[in-house]
């Protein structure tokens, strides 16, 4: 876990320009012009591009970190929540995730970033294009929805240059189009307008953002992880919207000395030498690059036992959760873990480590139980998988 500072970093794919990766050559300062009151001109280095926090420098909060990585590892899982107090890294542990997120193909010139390998569906781009589309390695996008966005910039809008200097309507893609195949951010989500967040609900549920507005007609792909962190002091989060998070961490503040210790002295350490500091760190967030791809790779090869199956459609039984979409997603979070942790097979451990993450936002309100949808989870893992 890491203090937030005030410096704001981009992530890649967000609205600026996206980030260079840790190491890379565009991290090198460009020089620029400075005027002297004398009238003469001197050459100075323009102060360099904001660098992200690694990922593997993030003290504790283990959870967070293990949840955000099996939502890279398998999108399907359905996205995650984290909830917890002010200063405790939320923000800083989903933008260092972006820079470990390995390449993916990508048509050439699609605003959607479309995989070349499968069909075009309901990409306007790449409909009657053929099969065999120019590709090329590009970023996972990673998108910031401000609170304050319109409606028109999040799902896209008329090209208004287009439409006054050549009188054609055509489709500006919006913020939902560039989160394609990616992650979608939102900090503070309790607090995302409700017109917003009825859209949010629409696009996630069918992965097709459509726009009819101004004489257009758009159906695109949107198919993304949703991310999103708050304070539960600052207001709760709609029941709908809610339930679309595949995961959902709560994180706190640390109570013990050397923790504590350690965040102020890395955080202390990034903000003097931002460079340095990640130089120091790339090679450990490579390796968990490395990590990511490989459970990727192995992620359609695991199979989940039956008896693991049984075990997690007991515990859900026992929390008394709404429909079956806690057994999948707890199946699919057990696996991808599994994945991670380079596991022959899904078992009943995966379960137990997941299962907070995965049931502790789908469990009703119990009137006659005062204890916290966390310490629920925990005593029906205890009685149902055992310690």
């Amino acid at each position: 876990m890491i203090l937030n500072g005030t410096t704001r970093t981009v992530s890649p794919g967000s609205a600026s320009h996206p980030l260079p990766r840790p190491g890379s050559p565009e991290r090198g300062a460009s020089q620029g012009i400075l005027r002297k009151p004398g009238g003469d001109e001197a050459s100075i280095a323009a102060p360099a591009p904001p660098v992200t926090f690694p990922f593997s420098a993030i003290v504790g909060q283990d959870e967070m970190r293990r949840a955000l990585m099996i939502a890279a590892v398998d999108p399907s899982v359905g996205g995650v929540l984290v909830f917890g107090d002010r200063g405790t890294g939320k923000s800083t542990a989903i933008r260092g995730l972006a820079a470990l997120l390995p390449p993916m193909k990508a048509v050439i010139g699609c605003p959607y970033s479309c995989d070349p390998a499968k069909a075009a569906g309901e990409c306007p781009h790449c409909s009657g294009r053929p099969e065999t589309r120019r590709s090329h390695l590009a970023p996972v996008p990673v998108v910031d929805l401000p609170l304050g966005a319109t409606e028109d910039r999040v799902v896209g809008a008329l090209d208004l240059e287009r439409a006054l200097t050549r009188g054609e309507k055509a489709f500006e893609p919006g913020l939902l189009a560039r989160a394609n195949r990616g992650f979608l951010y939102i900090d503070e989500v309790n607090l995302l307008d409700d017109h917003l967040v009825d859209l949010l609900l629409d696009v996630a549920a069918s992965g097709i953002n459509t726009v009819e507005r101004e004489g257009l007609s758009v159906r695109h792909p949107a198919k993304f992880v949703l991310v999103g962190s708050g304070n539960p002091e600052e207001g709760e989060l709609r029941p709908q919207l809610l339930d679309r998070f595949g995961l959902a961490v709560e994180v706190t503040t640390p109570t013990d000395l050397p923790t504590r210790i350690d965040v102020v002295r890395r955080r202390d350490a990034y903000e003097r030498d931002p460079a340095g500091f990640c130089a120091a760190y790339a090679k450990a967030d490579r390796a968990l690059q490395k990590r990511l791809t490989a459970a990727r790779a192995r992620l359609s090869a695991l199979d989940v036992p039956d008896e693991t199956l049984e075990a997690a459609a007991r515990l859900c039984l026992a929390l008394g959760t709404d429909g079956l979409r806690g057994e999948l997603t707890l199946m699919r979070t057990a696996r991808a873990l599994a994945a991670y942790e380079g596991a022959d097979t899904v078992g009943i451990d995966h379960l137990r480590q997941v299962a907070p993450s995965a049931l502790r936002h789908r469990l009703r309100r119990n009137p006659l139980d005062e204890s916290g949808s966390t310490a629920r989870v925990a005593r029906a893992v205890a009685e149902v998988l055992g310690s």
